[in-house]
């Protein structure tokens, strides 16, 4: 009997909260009721009920807390992800849809990196023995054959014209791009193997028999761009963790506009049976 009166007093206490929230939700002027009916206010607390104690808080103070941190707008946000992972989402029609439109996302994110490549991008020349403020600039040209690139005395400020950097490659030359501890400028420099920041920086493009053009980007965002680049240029897959994370997004965003008109609409296994052949064809009309 002990061990009962506590927990009628906590059921109590629990109703008591939740009550007060719900009438909270109904007079509060950002809350729902102003354009739902009282009877989708209390679908919408339920939720946040429910949810609150499936957390299994410790105490009455706590399961407020989470009442009020599970507001209607992050339950929106809770439904619509969980909309994105529902049996409907991984039904046969929308993987289709999926792998319809990841096509149009990757030319999207190919198109996105050979503009950064055209843009260039200013790299900084790095010793063995210490660094040294010295440049170089390396840029792809508008038609995507040729990669111009040269000294710089001082870091730019913009873009720098084609016609100011001495050397070209054609991309037509390019054999491969070479990552991370295999690039040459790694293998040389004892004192960079050890520098595993600027290992994951490095690449190089390896052009004719045995000649390299070796990069080290100034950041992680700039080795994904140039790398992604210059395998697209090659024509082979563009692997980086920025690709990645640009599909995932991209996908995502595209996916939600496409099936926004079928919001709570059951979607099909299967497309509907083509219906029989009319008996006459007496309403089709004869241009002649």
């Amino acid at each position: 009997r002990m061990e009962v009166i506590p927990q009628r007093h906590t059921c109590a206490c629990t109703l008591s909260s939740s009550f007060m929230f719900f009438a909270s939700m109904v007079i509060s002027p950002g809350s729902p009721a102003f354009f739902f009916s009282v009877f989708q206010v209390m679908q919408v607390v339920r939720e946040q009920i429910m949810r609150a104690l499936s957390l299994k808080p410790n105490s009455l103070d706590q399961f407020k807390s989470r009442l009020q941190n599970l507001s209607y707008t992050e339950i929106l946000k809770i439904r619509q992800s969980e909309r994105m992972n529902q049996e409907d989402f991984q039904s046969r029609p929308i993987l289709e849809l999926r792998e319809k439109i990841q096509p149009e996302i990757m030319e999207l994110i190919k198109q996105q990196r050979l503009n950064r490549l055209c843009e260039g991008t200013c790299f900084r020349k790095i010793s063995s023995r210490r660094r040294q403020d010295k440049f170089w600039y390396c840029r792809l040209s508008p038609n995507h054959k040729v990669l111009h690139y040269g000294d710089l005395e001082e870091s730019p400020q913009g873009e720098v014209p084609h016609d100011s950097l001495q050397d070209k490659l054609p991309v037509a030359d390019i054999k491969a791009v070479i990552t991370g501890k295999d690039c040459p400028h790694m293998k040389e420099k004892g004192a960079l193997k050890q520098n595993k920041e600027v290992l994951e920086l490095a690449f190089s493009v390896l052009y004719e028999s045995d000649e390299y053009l070796n990069f080290i980007a100034p950041d992680k965002h700039e080795y994904c761009v140039w790398t992604d680049g210059l395998n697209a240029l090659l024509g082979k897959e563009m692997t980086s963790d920025y690709t990645k994370t640009d599909m995932d997004t991209l996908l995502s965003m595209e996916m939600k506009l496409r099936l926004l008109d079928l919001e709570n609409i059951q979607i099909p296994e299967a497309p509907p049976p083509i219906p029989k052949e009319p008996s006459n064809y007496d309403f089709v009309y004869d241009c002649n």
